[in-house]
């Protein structure tokens, strides 16, 4: 009797020992599926009541602005190669605002909506017309910036005197660019390059007829190369509003307003007004201005 007694104790403690070690897992289950639940609400992807973008980035101190880096003067590199522009200064002012760091991550045009998609950015600032295709995908700030589209050709191109003359020609312009839109509305065909250097080289070597870009981008080009034997053929009529794009989803609504804010703000106090005239020699921040240059 002694001796199965023994045994049945053995099982007992085996059995117990066993349902503890089931327990334990469950708890450490249920601890593991908080936690996800807990990370999943940090990354904006919980339910109702989380932290939304906005409070994310000031938890962090840090917002994430994409942009180019090779188109003066909106986002280009000076002569000490440090990141300089418009949009550069427009960008420090703004996170300056939210009471965060900027940190500016430059790629190539088509990939900046695309890491926008994502999440890899917060914001794009980078000279962003609004356009009916880009306002059916994004939200977009209040307008920082008015400018016109200027036809560029050699000083000795006849053929083309007006938009409606691009048919049939080749132009040069930055890939799912509002400029490469534009050109291919009017019957043009266009290869797409990486900055607006690119695309100047081509109209004077003749290996296109034409490039379209910001009117106020060709001034500036013309300041530092101003034996280019280059011309505006044409200018668009109205105006192109320049804003900050953002993703259409509840998680970015309280970031543009803030930006909204921050930006009423730059233009109350004349700072956009006094980085316009540093950069493109007049004031394209208001829509008074229309974005002609002298």
């Amino acid at each position: 009797m002694r001796g199965m007694r023994a045994k049945t104790e053995v099982k007992i403690m085996k059995k117990t020992a066993f349902t503890k070690k089931i327990l334990a897992m469950a708890a450490a289950a249920a601890l593991l599926a908080t936690t996800a639940c807990s990370n999943q609400g940090a990354s904006g992807n919980g339910a109702a009541g989380e932290k939304d973008l906005l409070a994310r980035i000031q938890e962090k101190g840090e917002i994430v602005i994409a942009m180019e880096g090779t188109w003066a003067p909106w986002t280009y590199h000076d002569e000490q190669d440090e990141l300089a522009g418009y949009d550069v200064e427009v960008g420090k002012l703004i996170a300056e605002k939210l009471g965060v760091t900027p940190t500016f991550v430059e790629g190539e045009w088509d990939g900046l909506f695309a890491g926008l998609d994502v999440g890899r950015y917060d914001i794009v600032i980078n000279g962003v017309e609004v356009t009916d295709e880009r306002a059916e995908k994004y939200d977009f700030s209040d307008p920082y910036g008015y400018i016109r589209t200027a036809l560029i050709v050699g000083t000795d191109n006849t053929d083309i005197q007006n938009f409606t003359d691009l048919s049939g020609k080749t132009t040069a312009n930055s890939i799912s660019s509002t400029y490469m839109t534009l050109a291919e509305a009017y019957g043009a065909k266009v290869q797409g390059v990486d900055s607006l250097d690119d695309t100047i080289e081509m109209v004077l070597s003749g290996r296109v007829d034409a490039t379209l870009n910001a009117e106020v981008s060709f001034y500036d080009y013309m300041k530092v190369h101003p034996d280019a034997a280059l011309k505006v053929a044409a200018l668009t009529d109205d105006a192109s509003l320049v804003c900050i794009p953002f993703r259409k989803d509840e998680d970015s609504a309280s970031l543009r307003e803030a930006v909204n804010q921050a930006l009423a703000e730059l233009q109350e106090s004349g700072e956009l007004s006094r980085i316009s005239e540093k950069y493109f020699g007049s004031d394209i921040s208001g829509a008074e201005n229309q974005g002609n240059a002298d």
